[in-house]
């Protein structure tokens, strides 16, 4: 069952399952010619919201088994929202503050927003501290959610990464995701995928 968190924006409705720290383990799995790299994590993840039709999204993980036990892997930061035109009621660009009522402030203006395929379209932005920073476009439909990338950017510093797709779904109260990258010269490829509870 889906709890829907008081004082939530409208626009975060379609995203509320999401909500919370979630912890869990998952597989690295990622094959770079003949070589492959096969590690188990654990990670947090973390989605909150301070009042603005947006999701907060941070990633924690680090590495699970022989001499590399709780060594740190990697951090992601990002921005989880429905995708929709910004009109004058908005904040921005940068620090502008809106002019006029925010807009779809109600259950009923949000429903508006349904797609062809009575989902909801969402753009999620996610930084990497690598030097890359990721755009999803994509869709969430009830407790699914389907991305891929729209734009990779990346520091002149950075390893190549061209393309990444990925998947979340609510299953038996878990967090379940699979993420597929085109890295390092590789097709779109498995990549990595975990399954994570609610911590609190």
């Amino acid at each position: 069952m889906i709890e829907i968190p008081t004082g939530l924006p409208a626009e975060l409705v379609p995203l509320s399952w999401l909500i919370g720290v979630w912890e869990g383990t998952g597989v690295i799995d990622y094959a770079v010619g003949e070589e492959r790299v096969s590690q188990e994590f654990g990670q947090r993840i973390s989605f909150s919201h301070d009042g603005l039709p947006f999701l907060n999204y941070s990633s924690y993980t680090w590495l699970i088994g022989g001499d590399a036990e709780g060594q740190p892997l990697t951090s992601e930061t990002g921005y989880w929202r429905l995708a929709r035109l910004h009109i004058e009621g908005d904040v921005g660009p940068g620090m502008l503050p809106g002019v006029g009522p925010r807009p779809f402030n109600t259950a009923q203006s949000v429903e508006t927003l349904r797609n062809s395929a009575e989902g909801f379209d969402i753009e999620v932005s996610i930084v990497h501290p690598t030097g890359v920073s990721e755009l999803y476009l994509g869709q969430v439909k009830g407790p699914r959610i389907d991305l891929a990338t729209d734009a990779v950017v990346r520091t002149q510093s950075a390893k190549e990464y061209a393309a990444a797709t990925r998947i979340y779904g609510l299953v038996d109260n878990h967090l379940l995701w699979a993420w597929d990258i085109a890295a390092l010269g590789q097709d779109l490829r498995t990549h990595a995928s975990a399954r994570l509870a609610k911590a609190d």
